[in-house]
């Protein structure tokens, strides 16, 4: 019964402003057909967005825009789409094609996450996040997530990203994985993704626990990133973490 304060994205983020859990800036939500139309105006002159499905999972449905090349769009993959295929994509994802159970969804247009300079070498078209595993409101473990080429800029393991696990006391990256085997560096920079220590560790411990309180949940995976301008924030939270 408790599922949907965390499957609805738009739904945590009314949760998050009552608790003071930052989150990134929403931009306009789209909740019919009619409104995808007016996309243009919508976004604006903006460079740089994000577009996801409300109730989206595993990374599906998520369309980063890191610029524009006159009238069309740069996704941070490299690909360039036009505001057709754009609209495209937001009426597909309105349609339930990426939403748990295949349901008829909203979109999320909001803020881009700044990559902080700790990070820099360690991701590759994409920002990495912190997952943290929340057990009976305490953090039991976490892992430190890196967008690779192969999973396209996005932070989930099955889609080919690395990943390192997070000491809890210390904030410091152990051990590595990717695509099922064991690393110490990152495939494609060939950065080490182990001894990282992590910036604003208490913080980002501190709002796990808070979302883990308000949505009293017994099980929870937290995912927040570090933005270079606002620090931690709160991406979204999981019922069923892998």
């Amino acid at each position: 019964r408790l599922y949907g304060l965390v499957d609805d994205k738009i739904i945590t983020k009314s949760l998050c402003a009552e608790i003071a859990v930052p989150v990134p800036q929403t931009y306009a939500v789209i909740n019919r057909f009619g409104a995808f139309k007016a996309l243009a105006a919508t976004i604006g002159q903006r460079e740089e967005f994000v577009v996801k499905p409300a109730r989206g999972s595993a990374g599906r449905g998520i369309l980063i825009i890191v610029g524009r090349d006159g009238g069309n769009f740069r996704t941070a993959n490299g690909d360039t789409i036009r505001l057709d295929d754009l609209q495209y994509h937001v009426s597909t994802t309105l349609s339930g094609l990426y939403s748990l159970g295949g349901r008829p969804d909203r979109v999320l247009v909001e803020e881009r996450i700044v990559l902080h300079s700790a990070f820099e070498n360690l991701a590759v078209g994409g920002t990495p996040d912190v997952r943290i595993i929340v057990f009976r409101g305490e953090p039991a473990m976490a892992m430190l997530r890196l967008p690779t080429k192969a999973s396209r800029g996005r932070a989930n393991l099955h889609q080919g990203a690395a990943a390192a696990g997070i000491d809890l006391d210390s904030g410091k990256t152990f051990g590595g994985l990717c695509c099922n085997r064991a690393t110490t560096f990152h495939p494609d920079t060939g950065a080490a993704i182990d001894g990282v220590s992590i910036p604003c560790w208490s913080r980002m411990l501190e709002i796990a626990g808070s979302i883990s309180r308000a949505v009293k949940m017994g099980y929870l995976g937290v995912d927040i990133v570090l933005d270079d301008n606002h620090g931690p924030l709160l991406l979204e939270a999981n019922a069923r973490p892998g």
